[in-house]
C-alpha cells in the first residue's frame, strides 16, 4: 500500500454563496492528491505523457460527509492499495483537521497517445514492486 498526504486551502471561487465547498470542487482535489501521490514516488504526471502515457478517469465515485468551508484548510490523503495492471485505482479521504469530511475514489487506464489500452511503462511496474516490497517489510 502506499499513501500520500496533501494539503489544499479551500479557494473562494470554489464555494456557493453559503461559503460551502460545491461538490463538483472535490474532483479536482482528488486529481491533486492523485498526481501528487505519482510525484513524491517518483512519477510526476508530466513525465508518464511524455514517455506516451495517458491516465484518464474510467470511474470516479464521492462520499460527502461533512462540509469544507471558504479557506479550510484540507488533507487530502491518497492511497494505492493494490498493484495496478491495466488499471490504476486510487483511494481518497478528505480531512478538515482530525474530521473526516468525504471519501472517494478513481480508477483510470494506461492508454498510449492512440488511445489505445496498454500495460503501464516497466519502470512504473518495477517502482510499484518495490513499494509494495517495502511495505510488508
Amino acid at each position: 500500500m502506499l499513501t500520500c498526504r496533501t494539503e489544499i486551502r479551500v479557494r473562494y471561487a470554489e464555494t456557493d454563496m453559503m461559503s460551502i465547498a460545491y461538490h463538483g470542487s472535490y474532483l479536482p482535489w482528488l486529481e491533486i492528491g492523485r498526481t501528487e501521490l505519482l510525484r513524491q514516488n517518483g512519477f510526476p504526471y508530466a513525465e508518464l505523457e511524455r514517455a506516451g502515457y495517458r491516465l484518464p478517469v474510467l470511474e470516479i465515485g464521492m462520499s460527502y460527509k461533512r462540509p469544507a468551508l471558504y479557506d479550510d484548510v484540507i488533507t487530502i490523503e491518497t492511497t494505492l492499495r493494490e498493484k495496478p495492471v491495466l488499471r490504476i485505482r486510487m483511494d481518497y479521504r478528505l480531512f478538515k483537521g482530525e474530521m473526516l469530511i468525504a471519501t472517494g475514489h478513481s480508477v483510470h487506464a494506461f492508454l498510449n497517445h492512440q488511445n489505445e489500452v496498454v500495460r503501464p511503462p516497466a519502470n512504473f511496474v518495477a517502482a510499484i514492486h518495490r513499494w509494495f516490497a517495502d511495505a510488508k517489510s
